[in-house]
């Protein structure tokens, strides 16, 4: 039920009640997530002067941190969050008045840096372990400048979000109670992700970019686009006219080239790398409708003979033809996207498809080849080109685990999704990986069974995944130090078969904000302790100014209003 149609008296109550809990919960707490790696606070009240100004202290800075730096600015002076306590902050209002007021920050690069500033887009997309997110600032308690100094552009984007979490808001004056602060950060992990299936169904560009404000708020930095499935290929690829034309649900549910370039842009301007999918050789029923010669099995019937879900249909891979046509299409789509990962797929391939194809069936008689051989071959290609293009390679685990191919593990990143347990084997076989186990990490999880003519039925990965089940993840779980050299971060993800434009929000938020902190600040943080901070960031990310609004933003959190989170407060962050 939405609190805006109840009665008006019945919100009063609901709302003083949600603050009582709330100040059960509380501890002094900053809408700060993640947790920094060092932070340290005092006591005293200090208040954002009127005239606040953020500079950059140095030669010219790229255009796209000064964009940052304004954002940042006009958030800090219109944010309207107020302190999660009984009254909202009005017990402050004779500390706030009296208090001294900060002037400014000052961004500069650390003493250790030496070389020319690169964009934050540069940076975003770098090799991840090239990658520095690290930065330090500094709060005083009196009414000098704050200091925000670090050894990358990327560093400085991320202490200023960070900044952006300090403040409260009190009658339009922003504050903090707890000056003096010094934080040292940086990130346990390189690859903080969130997963998003645009296949089962399109969302709106909108509605990623917001998703991108969201996760950049939280430190997220990859976006990983599983674009493509047998459902529908909603991608214009340069040179595949037909498959444009036949693979969108509709001629308005396609993401042009222009529209590629401005996620991109959008996300790299904001320290996130996009990695592209496009599921191979499985996943591929909807490639028939436009070149049907490529696809085996499609749309067969009983569907479960085929496919772990509807439609069935799988390209040939021991085809030489279908091996040429996956390498074309993998070099024009790879060309759109300027980051150095590009995800082949390589999930759930059923092997009684290819069993019950003819043409398959002639094509390995021929070459004299089994099918798992000739998976290879065609794998080998098609990461061929990726390589040529300059991209490393990301599959799912069965290919490794399932298929045992020998894959370029310098060349080669494996994402872990069936269960948490089989990171350990991926680890020994000396490849580099990704956490996004289903039994922690995967948000469509407790929603039933979605195929229906089941109404007994429940998602085959029960129960839901809460925050604090996803809170709990220990990434060197059973893993020798050495191995877990090779854990390169974790992502949520987001299977579309029951979520769209209507409940994106409140399905993905504050879930994956959840694991970002576990991949940012490292594990075993207490769950209790991260509450309140969580409430903070429920009620920040609802950037609205109403009391209202604000119990809106609990809905939001908790059962599942859209509105709250549009554009992290109009695309402020």
């Amino acid at each position: 039920m939405l609190l805006s149609n109840t009665n008006p008296n019945h919100c009063m109550t609901l709302k003083a009640a949600i603050l009582v809990i709330l100040v059960a919960f509380a501890s002094h707490a900053y809408a700060l997530w993640p947790l920094p790696k060092q932070l340290s606070t005092g006591s005293t009240t200090l208040k954002l002067s009127d005239d606040f100004d953020i500079t950059f202290d140095g030669d010219s800075a790229p255009q796209d941190l000064l964009d940052a730096i304004s954002r940042t600015k006009d958030f800090v002076h219109n944010d309207k969050l107020q302190r999660l306590v009984v009254g909202r902050g009005a017990s402050d209002t004779d500390a706030v008045s009296s208090a001294q007021s900060l002037s400014s920050l000052v961004l500069s690069m650390d003493s250790g840096f030496s070389g020319q500033m690169r964009s934050l887009s540069e940076e975003a997309i770098d090799l991840l372990e090239l990658r520095v997110e690290g930065y330090s600032l500094t709060v005083p308690s009196g009414g000098s400048q704050a200091e925000l100094k670090a050894n990358s552009t990327l560093g400085l984007f991320r202490g200023l979000t960070t900044f952006s979490q300090l403040w409260y808001d009190l009658d339009g004056t922003a504050y903090t109670v707890e000056a003096p602060i010094a934080i040292m950060d940086e990130p346990a992990y390189p690859y903080r992700g969130l997963m998003l299936d645009t296949a089962r169904n399109y969302f709106p560009v909108a509605d990623i970019k917001r998703t991108l404000d969201t996760m950049s708020w939280v430190k997220i930095n990859t976006f990983h686009w599983h674009i493509s499935d047998s459902q529908s290929f909603p991608l214009q690829i340069p040179g595949f006219p037909e498959l444009a034309a036949a693979g969108p649900y509709s001629p308005s549910m396609v993401y042009t080239a222009e529209d590629v370039k401005d996620i991109v842009d959008y996300a790299a301007a904001r320290g996130i790398d996009v990695l592209p999918e496009i599921d191979t050789p499985g996943h591929t029923m909807i490639i028939s409708k436009a070149y049907p010669e490529h696809i085996a099995c499609a749309e067969a019937k009983p569907w479960a003979s085929f496919a772990n879900e509807p439609p069935a249909g799988q390209l040939r891979l021991a085809s030489s033809s279908t091996t040429n046509f996956t390498q074309t299409l993998f070099s024009a789509a790879s060309s759109l996207f300027s980051g150095k990962y590009f995800s082949s797929g390589g999930d759930e391939l059923n092997t009684n498809c290819y069993d019950q194809d003819p043409q398959t069936q002639d094509d390995l008689k021929k070459s004299g080849k089994t099918l798992e051989e000739a998976l290879a071959g065609f794998t080998q290609a098609t990461h061929g080109v990726l390589h040529e293009k300059g991209k490393t390679a990301v599959v799912w685990e069965e290919m490794v685990l399932e298929h045992n191919l020998n894959l370029s593990a310098s060349n080669t990143i494996i994402m872990v999704w069936i269960s948490s347990a089989h990171a350990a084997s991926v680890a020994h076989a000396g490849y580099r990986f990704v956490h996004a186990p289903s039994d922690y990490f995967y948000l469509d999880c407790g929603a039933g069974e979605w195929i229906g003519a089941d109404p007994e039925g429940n998602s085959w990965c029960d129960p839901f995944k809460t925050w604090q089940k996803s809170y709990t993840f220990d990434p060197l779980a059973n893993l020798t130090e050495e191995e877990g050299g090779l854990v390169l971060g974790g992502q949520q993800l987001l299977w579309t078969e029951q979520s769209g434009s209507s409940n994106l929000d409140p399905i993905v938020w504050p879930r994956a904000a959840s694991s970002a902190e576990v991949f940012w600040s490292g594990p075993g943080k207490d769950v209790a302790a991260a509450l309140p901070r969580l409430h903070d960031l429920g009620f920040s990310q609802g950037n609205c100014h109403s009391d209202t609004a604000k119990l809106d933003g609990i809905r939001t959190w908790s059962s599942g209003c859209l509105q709250v989170m549009k554009s992290i407060r109009n695309s402020k962050r």
